[in-house]
């Protein structure tokens, strides 16, 4: 018999299976990522977290003979939804054992819960802020899980979620290059140094975090305008600017981090990450001084990096910004020789130039999440 309980927020114990049950789930994994438990548990309070601030969450578990046996989130972005002019539910965090009956009560459930509030679209996996991730993944198995920017999920989800009625939204693909062989053309490299000479744009380049936290405030309302055109864009508030800020800056190493400025605005950007997640994955979600230590040491001695943040706004993209944030984007590939294996983590379909110039730069599409949708 299953049955579905909704988690109290008020209940540390209710919240504790909630958030243990992945970890149960995919114990042992070698390329499940262990996310920050903390991370997890400010997504579930609405004290803490900025997405409350405006929209609405619940989540519930799934038990059979009282064990728990999936998860999920019902999210109401309303924020979204004005912009968009959509009548969406979001769900996120869902986990399950391979047991259709087990998925069809928690999505059943999720359902009710966006009808009762006059919703009539069910749309995800997508999460509280632009890093959870999106989508469930379908293809790229064999290849470990970039740290907590995206999700990993066994094979079955595809069919967990199909075979309730469940079609694609987008593809959210990533892809492999090897950061030392990253070259552009000669054309790119010259149209970059044109704009350059022009004096149009200024690339900005940090030594330390304190530089780069006195330009936190305009990369985050950068970041906010460079993705208008994306399909899961909407505007941010401040705070959640601030709150996405400030969890970047926990791995970030700012020698790597290059921003275009135009006119002492920020304009564009190149936000590579060092590759924790072999730490992430010995610190089991753990984010103590030992953790902490584990990450810092990982940062220094990773051969992995992660490109999830590339962009330009759009009204400089014609203008010789695309070219020197491609030029910038191949500078922070080649400047550290400690680095082999590149990953640009995420790039929607609907971001039709990007995938068509990452196409013609030669990476290789190695892993690929969709968001999926149902009419309710």
């Amino acid at each position: 018999m299953i049955s579905i309980h909704k988690v109290d927020l008020n209940a540390s114990s209710d919240i504790d299976r909630f958030v243990q049950f992945p970890f149960d789930l995919y114990a042992g994994h070698p390329q499940w990522v262990p996310p920050f438990i903390v991370d997890v548990k400010t997504m579930m309070n609405p004290d803490k977290h900025p997405y409350y601030e405006h929209s609405d969450a619940e989540f519930f578990i799934a038990e059979r003979d009282g064990k728990v046996v999936g998860r999920i989130g019902a999210l109401e972005n309303k924020p979204f939804n004005h912009y968009h002019d959509a009548k969406d539910a979001e769900f996120y965090l869902f986990e399950c054992v391979n047991d259709q009956d087990v998925a069809n009560a928690l999505f059943e459930t999720v359902i009710n819960w966006a009808k009762d509030r006059g919703l009539t679209k069910l749309v995800g996996p997508k999460g509280f802020g632009p890093l959870d991730g999106y989508g469930i993944q379908i293809e790229g198995f064999e290849n470990r899980q970039m740290m907590n920017m995206m999700n990993y999920n066994y094979p079955y989800y595809r069919d967990l979620v199909e075979n309730l009625g469940f079609t694609k939204v987008v593809d959210f693909v990533s892809s492999y290059i090897n950061p030392q062989k990253f070259n552009l053309s000669e054309k790119v490299r010259k149209a970059a140094g044109i704009a350059k000479k022009r004096g149009t744009f200024e690339v900005i380049e940090f030594k330390n975090k304190r530089h780069l936290k006195q330009w936190a405030d305009r990369i985050g309302q950068a970041y906010n305008k460079a993705f208008v055109k994306n399909w899961e864009y909407y505007p941010l508030s401040e705070r959640e600017i601030e709150f996405v800020v400030t969890n970047v800056m926990t791995v970030v190493d700012p020698n790597l981090i290059k921003i275009i400025k135009k006119e002492g605005e920020v304009v564009g950007f190149v936000f590579p990450f060092p590759d924790v997640s072999a730490a992430m994955q010995k610190n089991g979600g753990k984010l103590g001084p030992i953790a902490i230590l584990r990450l810092l040491q990982e940062i220094k001695k990773t051969d992995w990096i992660s490109f999830n943040g590339v962009g330009i706004l759009p009204e400089f993209q014609g203008l010789g910004g695309n070219a020197i944030m491609y030029a910038e984007l191949e500078n922070a590939m080649h400047q550290n020789t400690q680095f082999v294996h590149a990953e640009l983590t995420q790039v929607a379909e609907t971001a039709v130039q990007m995938r068509k110039d990452l196409k013609n730069l030669g990476v290789r599409f190695y892993k690929n999440h969709r968001v999926y949708q149902r009419d309710i």
